[in-house]
């Protein structure tokens, strides 16, 4: 684009900042502007459900960039306001304020919303969700008061938030209604060393069973579950995931099917729309196929990517899908995108917690997860993209070094 173009980021989240800094990076001279709902600057989200949740760390301490950063790169940073309509033809937004904006190209990077609890006293006192830094402080002093914290829901918020409400001193209970935490993503197996770590930690483990109804007089007291079980709880966190934030894109006009819909170069159908972070529904070259990703280095990096091709000639957005997690004295790394169905193999001891798990098709390898292993992520990238099949044996034999799969 030319030097007197304008680039409107709509979001303003880590894809936000990023999608910023990737145009500046490519060479963007031109206004760029960012609008977020929220009235911080942008900041990262992972801390959330941990060191800020635990207060290790200060709530401002997850910032993207310092405060002078913005107006150092000639960033407009719009906080507290949002953008209410969006016109992809005219290339004109209308925000909550009354401005209105026209640009160039955008980048929409709205986000995620944590799903509603839709059972019967769903909305009694003392049930939080966590998605902002308020979320985050509100829900550490509810946990420091609670005599009992329910967390519904088993994924990778509610694991990280009843890890880090043990960590504070609360009885905790987590509820999922599948066989073990973390199933879609991890699968049983794996995901039953996550059911046994949280257990070895005091958190009192309900798996395979749903809740039916939450019960209580002006705030929530008890949890029942659909087999009749009730669980005492003055604090409940509902973990049961996230909707994107669609509505926007939608009443505009742009093709959504589990997000927003983008191509290979992260562009919507309208023209000089692109999407990135928790929206976007992105092909993906090595895949061949849509995928949609909802962790915090898919905004990092196809904010980026996405501020870049906005900016400029649009390239490819290739990398690997990647997320980490630390739950207690467990760390983990996981790179690709496995299927349901995809098999799995183990590298290591399970039962101790260190080991590499392998997702992969007839040998071709998916994904893979390194769990309290270290500096192999590059070796398991090499070999996710090399796109070879591996011996299964070799896959699972601690001492065929990891590069000699690729080969």
């Amino acid at each position: 684009m030319a030097s007197n173009s304008t680039l409107l980021i709509i979001g303003g989240g880590l894809a936000g900042a990023k999608a910023a800094a990737g145009a500046r990076e490519a060479g963007f001279e031109g206004r760029i502007v960012i609008v977020g709902e929220e009235s911080h600057d942008p900041y990262e989200r992972p801390p959330l459900s941990k060191e800020i949740l635990r207060a290790e760390k200060a709530s401002d301490s997850s910032r993207v960039n310092d405060s002078g950063h913005y107006a150092e790169h000639s960033v407009e940073l719009i906080t507290g306001d949002a953008v209410t309509s969006l016109d992809a033809g005219a290339k004109r937004a209308q925000l909550a304020s009354g401005t209105s904006i026209s640009f160039d190209a955008a980048v929409l990077a709205t986000g995620a919303a944590p799903r509603k609890l839709t059972l019967p006293g769903a909305d009694l006192a003392g049930v939080h969700y966590l998605r902002t830094i308020e979320d985050s402080v509100a829900l550490h002093d509810a946990i420091t008061k609670a005599s009992r914290v329910a967390v519904i829901g088993a994924g990778w918020i509610g694991s990280e938030v009843a890890a880090s409400a043990r960590q504070l001193g609360a009885d905790v209970v987590l509820i999922e209604p599948l066989p073990a935490p973390l199933h879609r993503v991890l699968g049983t197996e794996v995901g039953s060393v996550f059911s046994q770590l949280h257990t070895d930690h005091g958190v009192a483990m309900r798996l395979g069973v749903g809740v039916a109804k939450l019960e209580g007089g002006s705030a929530v007291e008890r949890v029942v579950l659909e087999d009749g079980r009730v669980e005492a709880a003055d604090v409940v966190v509902a973990g049961v995931g996230v909707t994107p934030r669609i509505e926007l894109a939608e009443a505009a006009g742009l093709t959504i099917d589990n997000g927003v819909v983008v191509d290979q170069n992260l562009q919507s159908n309208a023209p000089g729309i692109f999407a990135a972070g928790d929206i976007a529904n992105a092909f993906h070259p090595h895949y061949q196929q849509h995928i949609r990703i909802e962790h915090w280095a898919n905004a990092l990096n196809q904010g980026a990517a996405a501020g870049a091709n906005a900016s400029g000639d649009p390239t490819p957005y290739t990398r690997l899908p990647y997320f980490f997690s630390d739950q207690y004295d467990l760390g983990l790394e996981y790179v690709g995108y496995a299927s349901a169905d995809d098999e799995v193999v183990i590298r290591g001891d399970a039962g101790k917690r260190e080991f590499i798990a392998f997702y992969h098709r007839g040998g071709i390898v998916t994904a893979a997860m390194n769990v309290n292993i270290w500096d192999v992520v590059d070796d398991l990238r090499a070999i996710i993209t090399a796109g070879k099949r591996v011996d299964v044996a070799k896959m699972a034999d601690p001492s065929v070094p990891l590069s000699e799969l690729v080969s």
